[in-house]
């Protein structure tokens, strides 16, 4: 027998592995970077920002290997909240999914949609998931319905891929042309000391546009792998615990249970555009009130308390590899914390900016917000740090500060679906999909996606946005 019959098959790393080498990475840069840091203050908001020109160097504390080790645990604290909140928030949604309402909705559309016109709820659903991101800032909160779209994509002929796509391109795609998102459009255009919602109709044009070029590369892959299944990027991979047959799913019921549950669901999703834009509520309040809707959920559907609660925990038990997927990849945001080298990365990408003309800066604006949201994957985090210096440096080069908050949302929204320090990762965990299929399917998709951002970038810029 050969050698080479002897060698084993080179498998890609658990993404654990993976996270805690960047880690390790980042932890090996503290030594490397200098060590400095911008000044910062309260903003007439209340908000703590960077100040601008201020930036200087600090006394190096490198990240040894034990605290490395360490990061892991101190991100997985200091990422609680989010872990818990996607917890309840998960667990809540994997109950009103079980109820049948979700399934029997999509049935309905079945029943009126014929082959290849089924096709149709691919934009449909990128749509809806794209409207409650673009709203009211919905994302961690999309992560349940992950499950039940793979099913029905698998369903109706296409793969997982599909089933994730249709959940991570809805709500990245939301984040990065938001209307009105409080946590990003909110937060940025409050430091860039610009009035709340304004410029909405331009970032609408824009969110328009991207859901066009991702239903057209979805489409037309999901149609492939209708017609000839072998072409999938993920045959051959062990689905079946997402499984159901499009017949079973045609045949859903969908009685006055079901029909009350949807309009319970969508009067929570009323209350949390209400209490997110009204009330200023956050992740306490809005997994509070998931929790209070899957308790009035199990009353209409008849379930005793110990259902209530063995439905709850399956929740959280199928939630909680990506929920520590979360708490892990923190822990880089720790190392670049403790080695002070988060501000030294953000002044070396933007200072160059500086010297260039405003057409090209406006561009390099996006690939520098794009790469930044690598290292600070929170939206209302990362506007705190490099708002405060974009919005005077898009002064100096003759960019208004809206195309600078435009080029903010587009890096942070879109890519939250691509770093593994953000949430490709989970959203490829949930799915059962492994991060190299979700990556080999994803890119040529997010880089048509960020040609289109870089076109309206530059359109922004002639006209004076």
């Amino acid at each position: 027998m050969s050698d080479l019959a002897g060698k084993k098959k080179f498998a890609m790393p658990h993404v654990y592995i993976l996270l805690v080498g960047i880690i390790m990475i980042v932890a090996i840069l503290t030594w490397v970077l200098p060590a400095g840091e911008f000044d910062r203050a309260q903003n007439a908001a209340g908000r703590t920002v960077v100040v601008p020109g201020t930036f200087h160097t600090v006394e190096k504390s490198p990240v040894g290997f034990f605290k490395a080790v360490q990061a892991i645990f101190k991100g997985m604290v200091d990422a609680a909240d989010i872990v818990f909140f996607i917890f309840i928030s998960f667990a809540s949604i994997n109950l009103l999914l079980s109820s049948g309402a979700i399934q029997g909705l999509v049935s309905g559309l079945l029943k009126v949609l014929r082959g290849k016109a089924r096709a149709a709820m691919i934009p449909i659903f990128l749509i809806i998931f794209g409207l409650a991101s673009s709203t009211i800032g919905m994302f961690e909160e999309s992560l349940p319905f992950i499950p039940i779209f793979v099913g029905i994509a698998i369903a109706m002929g296409y793969d997982a891929l599909i089933g994730i796509g249709i959940v991570a391109l809805g709500v990245g795609m939301g984040y990065s042309g938001a209307a009105m998102n409080p946590f990003t459009v909110g937060v940025a255009q409050g430091i860039a000391e610009l009035p709340y919602l304004s410029g909405a109709w331009f970032r609408i044009i824009t969110h328009v546009g991207m859901i066009i070029v991702a239903s057209i590369y979805m489409v037309r892959y999901a149609l492939m792998i209708q017609k000839d299944p072998s072409k999938s990027l993920v045959r051959g991979e062990d689905f079946s615990k997402f499984a159901m047959d499009e017949k079973s799913l045609a045949q859903y019921s969908f009685g006055i249970r079901q029909k009350l549950v949807l309009v319970v669901f969508f009067a929570t999703l009323a209350i949390f555009v209400i209490g997110v834009k009204v009330w200023g509520w956050y992740f306490g309040e809005i997994a509070s009130a998931f929790l209070l809707m899957s308790m009035v959920v199990a009353v209409i559907m008849g379930w005793t308390p110990n259902e209530f609660i063995r439905k709850i925990i399956v929740g959280l038990q199928d939630i909680t590899v990506a929920c520590l997927m979360v708490g892990i990849a923190r822990g880089i945001r720790v190392v670049l914390t403790e080695g002070h080298i988060i501000d030294t990365v953000v002044y070396g990408m933007s200072t160059p900016l500086s010297h260039l003309p405003k057409w090209v800066a406006g561009e390099l604006m996006l690939v520098f917000q794009t790469m930044l949201n690598f290292l600070i994957p929170s939206g209302s985090g990362q506007a705190a740090t490099v708002m405060p210096i974009m919005a005077p440096l898009a002064d100096i080069l003759g960019v208004s500060r809206q195309v600078a908050v435009l080029a903010f949302q587009f890096g942070d929204g879109l890519s939250n679906i691509l770093w593994p320090t953000a949430f490709a990762v989970v959203m490829a965990g949930i799915g059962g999909v492994k991060i190299t299929s979700w990556w080999k399917w994803l890119v040529p998709l997010f880089l048509w996606l960020i040609l289109i951002q870089a076109v309206f970038i530059a359109v922004a810029i002639g006209i004076g946005y």
